[in-house]
């Protein structure tokens, strides 16, 4: 294999010398916007940075602007007529040696980067080292090349301390050192710059740390831990990259087949966007083969979409097979849901001999089918269609998100569930289970059992299925399916958010044990039943290779897999990740079974810590006045602020009172997102556990808080009654979500009593600015561009958030766009209605959806028109018994004759 740097063309532009320049995503900005604008300055600009790779450090190119006798240099150079260019000359492991910065910096903050560099990396042989030139190659030339120093002689300081800057200072540091990404001033950056649709996103950034670039190394299978925000899917997506590139590189000329990759996830949403990622960046890489004349012709490989659910698309259409075994090289790399991959499976085992199996097996096959949505069994429709039916004395006072995933995630969904034939644990095995490992329910598992028993039963009289009985209904057919054995590697990113069996399916599809990559991080599990640990997915893993190899009758020679840890944060500053990892310390305090124990995360550079506003008593009035403006005049958030809220009722109640005053989300729907504001607003009041409670995190508290000692806080007794307290485990995940949502400003907003015990915690370990009506307090509100709105709105409406993707294009002035949410809210609202409301009620919910979709599909582009006309058909279809009226709705919805009208 050739190495990363190699393949990845981490090298210098052709013609540059040995100085390796690393140039911010600011400074590729700055040079695309020159190369449009201004020609002439581009190429000047280009000039002065190849003379800085040849060590040209005359007085000019290296004036000292920091003015400190101490700390690392930062210099600038002249760029004739009214430009600087400023940068700093490091010292870094092996991959590179000076970063560059095109802009025009004031003097504080390049003090501030100065100093910070300083405090980061305060050894004096690291700073002896930045400052340190060989002898000019020619006597007085001030030419020099590069030094080199040996490997591991400092260690770059984890925890550094705070700096004395105000609020203002700190968002531009976060934004300089963390949101703006460094690469490699590569001959693909070079022709990048050159091709104007070409996204600054869509290129190799430098892999910063030494264990993110030995995961792309890595030639083993692998575990990557890490909490959010730290990188996990990116060192995958490079790992794959250098696979392919290598075999690009070497295929040349001959017949060697291509590596067969598979990248599996959850989310469709995040599964689109990972392959678009990987595929730009293959194209970038790509081009630094290209001369002038072919990146003048070059033309954008990847077309806009528009607004269409990628969902609503026909496997038919995606390019891909139906069925697993039609595979071919040319579909690799394949990156896809493990829904998706599940139902190609399933196409392949239609003919198993059991009916059920076969039943179970064309539903996932048709998962958009009228059939197959009606009767699978969500959590909503667990809570919704089932609970209320369920036996109340066995219900009563019990929470059903809990009880939903004791039953998922453990009687059905465990490793011990795939002794048994019916993919269930019996009463006997369920009820003897370790409390320690098992905290949920520990003391009442006669009772959800009897719960468990009555669900399957009424599953079974409606033909229903969950998601742990798609895997039980075929997996013997699986385990006798002959897989592609010339899978090269298998990738599962947030494998969390799977059931720990679905990863025997995922382990079988890859008959190569040293190809296997699991990332992912349990801190985030907030789906009901996906509840187990990386060292649960290893041990089961493991007794599978052991199984596999026993059965075949060999003895294993493949190496065992790497695990890596991951701790850097590179979304968020030190202020918001130090107070998300001290909720994950609570979890780990009191519930260590139930979470990876990982090395403390840390951010890049320091940053405001989350505020808690408190003080209020029972004033609501006064309260919301404060947050959300007065009556008539009140704020407006903007496109990438957020607030998070507990649920769908919470939601409701807020929008209510406040009007439409910004982007307002639960906290399950904002998993996967990122803003860079983000207001936790009455988390603890809409919590389902009481105060006494949550007085538990009380416990952890050493020393005084607010006058009071530990005996003074009366912090009960853990131990006393454990399982009492296991519903917290779960709202401290749901906390750390919330959190880890934020990159620059966290502001957690709760007048309730139960907020208290948190303050109070968060106070003794100085996590949080405490906020009283008496005292200053930060401005929340931002104003946001119709760009801002637009792009927001975009990307919410990939990720199924329609409501809030209405408001972002209505502040965007987009009524076309603000119309096509809304015929997907119209869907949503409709399929909610499916074996609940009357069946009445339920069609005429589906046809108000059906009609948006006409009238969007009547005013759509053309590569959009097609796909809305099918997705009213299909709601049509709902509104209609017979096969006639069927046939006429399937041809309004391909758009024939007058569709708008007949409508």
């Amino acid at each position: 294999l050739q190495s990363m740097r190699v393949s990845l063309h981490f090298d210098n532009a052709d013609g540059f010398g040995e100085w390796r320049i690393l140039i911010g995503t600011n400074a590729i900005r700055k040079l695309k916007e020159f190369r449009r604008s201004d020609a002439q300055k581009f190429k000047t600009v280009y000039k002065k940075i190849k003379e800085l790779s040849y060590g040209k450090f005359s007085d000019e190119n290296q004036k000292r602007l920091d003015g400190a006798l101490s700390g690392v240099p930062i210099f600038e150079a002249n760029v004739p007529p009214d430009l600087m260019l400023v940068y700093q000359v490091d010292c870094v492991p092996a991959h590179a040696s000076e970063v560059g910065e095109l802009s025009r910096s004031s003097d504080p903050c390049i003090q501030m980067i100065s100093g910070r560099t300083t405090r980061r990396k305060s050894l004096p042989i690291y700073r002896c080292r930045c400052i340190f030139r060989n002898k000019p190659i020619y006597p007085g030339s001030k030419v020099y090349l590069p030094a080199v120093f040996p490997l591991a002689v400092h260690k770059i300081v984890a925890e550094p301390p705070s700096l004395v800057l105000d609020d203002q200072e700190m968002n531009d540091l976060h934004s300089l050192l963390v949101l703006n990404k460094y690469v490699t001033f590569s001959q693909v950056r070079l022709n990048s710059s050159l091709i104007s649709f070409f996204s600054l996103r869509c290129l190799p950034h430098y892999l910063s740390s030494p264990q993110e670039r030995e995961i792309v190394e890595c030639t083993t299978s692998c575990y990557v831990l890490g909490r959010s925000g730290t990188g996990k899917t990116t060192a995958m997506l490079f790992r794959m990259l250098r696979i392919q590139r290598e075999w690009q590189l070497r295929s040349e000329g001959s017949d060697i087949p291509r590596p067969r990759q598979i990248f599996v996830m959850k989310s469709q949403v995040l599964a689109n966007k990972v392959q678009e990622y990987f595929e730009k960046l293959l194209e970038s890489l790509s081009l630094a083969d290209c001369t002038l004349g072919e990146l003048a012709r070059s033309q954008p490989r990847h077309v806009d979409h528009g607004l269409v659910d990628n969902d609503d698309v026909p496997d038919t259409q995606s390019g891909i097979p139906l069925r697993y075994s039609e595979l071919e090289d040319r579909h690799f790399p394949l990156f896809l849901t493990f829904d998706r991959l599940a139902r190609m499976i399933a196409a392949d085992i239609l003919d198993a001999d059991d009916p059920e199996a076969k039943r179970i097996a064309k539903l996932l096959m048709q998962s958009d089918d009228t059939e197959a949505v009606d009767s699978f069994v969500s959590y909503d429709v667990f809570v919704n269609n089932y609970w209320p039916h369920l036996h109340q004395k066995h219900t009563k006072g019990r929470d059903p998100w809990l009880v939903f995933g004791e039953i998922i995630g453990l009687i059905k969904g465990s490793e011990k569930s795939l002794e048994f034939r019916n993919g269930a644990l019996d009463k006997a095995t369920y009820s003897n289970l370790s409390s320690r490992s098992n905290p949920a329910f520990s003391g009442e598992r006669n009772v959800v059992y009897r719960i468990y028993e009555a669900y399957s039963k009424l599953k079974r009289q409606r033909q229903h299925h969950d998601v742990a009985d798609r895997f039980v209904d075929y997996t013997s057919a699986a385990n006798e399916q002959a897989f592609d054995e010339d899978l090269a590697c298998s990738y599962v990113d947030e494998a969390q958010d799977n059931l720990l069996i679905d990863a025997l399916l995922l382990r079988l599809i890859c008959n190569n044990p040293e190809g296997l990559f699991w990332a992912g991080d349990a801190a985030q599990t907030i789906s009901a039943g996906c509840s187990f640990r990386f060292e649960d997915l290893k041990a089961f893993l493991h007794r599978i290779e052991v199984d596999q190899d026993s059965r075949a009758g060999r003895k294993r020679v493949a190496s065992s897999p790497k695990s890596f840890q991951l701790t850097t944060n590179y979304r968020s500053h030190g202020g918001i990740v130090n107070c998300a990892h001290s909720v994950i310390e609570l979890i780990s305090r009191f519930w260590p079974n139930s979470i990876d124990l990982l090395q403390p995360e840390r951010g890049i550079v320091d940053g405001l810590k989350p505020a808690f506003f408190s003080g209020w008593d029972k004033d609501i009035a006064g309260y919301e006045q404060f947050l959300f403006g007065a009556s008539g005049g009140h704020v407006e958030f903007g496109a990438q602020q957020c607030i998070l809220v507990r649920d769908e009722n919470a939601k409701e109640q807020l929008q209510q009172r406040v009007g439409d005053i910004g982007l307002v989300m639960t906290l399950y729907e904002s998993k996967g997102l990122e803003f860079n504001d983000v207001l936790l607003y009455n988390f603890f009041q809409d919590s389902k556990m009481d105060l006494s409670r949550w007085r538990l995190v009380l416990a952890a508290i050493d020393g005084v808080v607010e006058g009071r000692n530990k005996s003074q806080l009366r912090a009960p007794c853990f131990e006393r009654d454990e399982s009492r307290y296991v519903g917290i485990c779960g709202e401290l995940k749901f906390l750390y979500v919330g959190i880890t949502r934020a990159r620059k400003n966290m502001w957690i907003v709760d007048k309730s009593n139960k907020a208290e015990p948190m303050r109070l915690f968060w106070t003794s370990l100085s996590q949080i600015q405490n906020c009283t009506p008496t005292e200053d307090f930060p401005r929340l509100a931002v104003s946001s561009t119709s760009e801002e709105w637009a792009e927001t709105g975009r990307s919410l409406s990939h990720h199924k958030r329609y409501t809030q993707a209405m408001h972002c294009f209505r502040r965007a002035n987009m009524p076309r766009e603000v119309r096509v949410a809304e015929a997907y809210h119209f869907r949503e609202l409709a399929r909610a209605t499916v074996g609940i409301t009357p069946l009445s009620e339920q069609r005429r919910a589906f046809a108000k959806a059906a009609d948006a979709f006409v009238d969007c599909g009547n005013e759509a582009p053309s590569r959009e028109q097609q796909q809305y006309y099918r997705t009213a058909a299909e709601c049509y279809a709902r509104t209609v018994d017979n096969r006639k009226d069927t046939a006429v709705v399937d041809r309004k919805g391909r758009g024939e004759g007058e569709c708008g009208n007949a409508a």
